[in-house]
């Protein structure tokens, strides 16, 4: 397929929903975050882990219900970055350029600093005990410092909360929806209250390297250069 062509019928499918700026630089976010999550535990296994629980994180009840919050926010950060991909280039580069951040910074930790806790047993043979099994199962006591879930989740907001293009009930919607996602981490004994905090400010911090500097034109520029060679075009719509 040439690359004209690819480009007509990327621009009949994919993108109808992600710009073309975007789609490369949108998989490379979540394909690290899979990469740091994964490898860090590949890279850690054996090893000495730390558990942080505190008496505050013990009063904290087991919900299994929140687990539908939990697993829930899957779906939300893929609509969140694609609808921050329409932003335009510079303010998605940025936001792209803060996420990858953050996960090296995640990275980091998980190596200098690996964490686990101890879950709770589940009993029960309904949905919400069987999802929580399989949670447990799926996702290992390890890596809990900072909260991946709860950065993700923050950043779903960030990223949109000083958008002209997304409605104000939607930005309000993202807030509260990420605020429930680390109560989620709670509730289903996934993480530590320090957890969330570190999520957060590691959000925050990367945003805002991200906005006050011109840092993200580096990767800005690899991004482009790579959708030129495949896409066969270096014009792109803001």
């Amino acid at each position: 397929m040439s690359k004209s062509i690819l480009r007509k019928h990327y621009r009949k499918t994919i993108g109808t929903w992600v710009p073309e700026y975007g789609i490369l630089s949108l998989i490379v976010c979540f394909s690290i975050n899979g990469f740091v999550y994964w490898g860090t535990q590949f890279i850690m296994e054996g090893k000495k882990h730390y558990d942080f629980t505190s008496k505050l994180d013990n009063r904290i009840p087991f919900i299994k219900e929140w687990v539908i919050i939990y697993l829930g926010c899957y779906i939300f950060w893929v609509i969140n970055y694609i609808l921050i991909t329409h932003e335009g280039k510079e303010k998605w580069f940025r936001f792209a350029f803060a996420d990858i951040l953050s996960r090296l910074i995640c990275g980091i930790f998980f190596v200098i600093l690996p964490t686990t806790n101890i879950r709770p047993m589940v009993p029960g043979n309904d949905i919400f005990s069987w999802l929580m099994r399989f949670v447990y199962h799926m996702d290992p006591p390890s890596n809990l410092f900072p909260s991946i879930h709860c950065l993700m989740s923050w950043f779903c907001f960030v990223g949109i909360r000083s958008s002209k293009k997304v409605p104000f009930w939607y930005k309000a919607f993202s807030c509260i929806f990420a605020i429930l996602v680390c109560l989620s981490t709670q509730f289903t004994k996934q993480h530590y209250l320090i957890d969330i905090a570190g999520g957060i400010l590691i959000a925050e911090l990367c945003y805002y390297i991200a906005c006050h500097t011109q840092i993200y034109l580096s990767i800005e520029k690899v991004f482009l250069w790579a959708n030129e060679r495949i896409f066969r075009t270096s014009n792109y719509d803001e």
